[in-house]
């Protein structure tokens, strides 16, 4: 009990910072590609960055949502031990970019995630995709991911004191979504289509008395949506999952681990810590993060801290000294002479 005790306090104490300082790394590394075109170069610079924070982090962390096998992510791939060694022990989720092609293209709202709990407490799975269905904490208890869309939406507006026709749903701009577009359209609510990054449209749809977004839904990536259940969770919302197996190849993967093919994973099926922190910083700037901007002596970073034991959301805004980024090699004009890539 006594160990128990002290590795909670330490998660308490420590990790909030720390891992701001783990976003900030790697949304710092991968800023001077944004807009270049170069969707891997970027990913493997954040990758980098996040490993090298997450190396000095005082924890025995396990990556149980990474980039990967290790066959094919040398680096953050699942299964890695991550962290100096020391207490507490716990699950590790990264997404070094958050909307890869966001930030290759220069679009808003590409950022670099990162969320830890208890060890044990988060889902692991290595199918691709799932079927979300995320509210905020007015709607929480009220949803029901196996009814249909109109039913949950009535559900979701009476939580909200609100008309079915003005609530504002979230989904992924995909041909698979197109049935729930429709279904949505159907009811007369309105849609906000965004074409990456899940995890940033989950916690939009989670803090909607901020954002003006009521739910998520329809399907994403289906570890964006463990790390979205974490952020979800310690803001105190809602969510429901659904694997989505598209072929017998998916439907044996599951099977073998040890995944029921149409069960309902709730909040705590995905994420089960009672202790969570979640971390976000901007890499371009989209509706929940600034991106990353340079003048003169520093640039600037805007990142979002949750940690669900106190319930608190800080947002943080940092000025790194150019001259120290510099030295590291991170700044965008060290960054056309330093890739080949780029110079073509």
């Amino acid at each position: 009990m006594g160990t128990q005790q002290m590795g909670t306090q330490q998660m308490d104490r420590n990790l909030a910072l720390e891992l701001l300082r783990v976003t900030e790394n790697a949304a710092l590394a991968a800023a001077p590609l944004q807009g270049r075109g170069l969707k891997e170069e970027a990913d493997q610079r954040a990758v980098d960055a996040m490993r090298s924070a997450l190396a000095s982090v005082d924890m025995r962390g396990t990556v149980v949502i990474g980039e990967g096998e290790k066959d094919e992510a040398p680096m953050l791939y699942f299964g890695e031990e991550v962290g100096n060694g020391l207490e507490p022990d716990v699950d590790v989720a990264v997404d070094p970019i958050d909307g890869t092609r966001l930030a290759a293209n220069g679009q808003p709202g590409a950022m670099a995630v990162v969320a830890l709990a208890e060890r044990d407490s988060m889902f692991t799975t290595h199918v691709h995709y799932m079927e979300k269905l995320i509210v905020g904490r007015r709607a929480r208890g009220v949803i029901d991911i196996e009814m249909p869309v109109e039913w949950n939406m009535r559900r979701i507006a009476k939580a909200e004191g609100l008309h079915p026709r003005d609530l504002v749903v979230v989904i992924l701009d995909r041909e698979r979504n197109e049935p729930v577009i429709r279904q949505v359209r159907e009811v007369g609510a309105r849609i906000r289509l965004i074409s990456d990054g899940d995890v940033a449209g989950a916690i939009m749809a989670a803090l909607e008395t901020k954002t003006g977004m009521h739910a998520l839904m329809g399907s994403g990536g289906a570890t964006e949506g463990v790390i979205a259940a974490c952020a979800v969770k310690a803001l105190g919302g809602d969510m429901q999952g659904k694997l989505l197996l598209r072929d017998d190849d998916e439907r044996r993967t599951a099977e073998g681990e040890g995944h029921e093919a149409d069960r309902v994973l709730g909040i705590d099926d995905l994420c089960s810590g009672r202790n969570i922190f979640f971390a976000a910083t901007g890499i371009t700037t989209g509706e929940l993060l600034r991106g990353v901007t340079y003048e003169e002596y520093y640039a600037y970073s805007h990142s979002m801290v949750i940690r669900s034991a106190s319930g608190t959301l800080r947002h943080v805004e940092a000025f790194h000294d150019m001259g120290k980024l510099r030295e590291k090699g991170l700044l965008p004009e060290q960054m056309v002479f330093a890739s080949p890539a780029l110079v073509r």
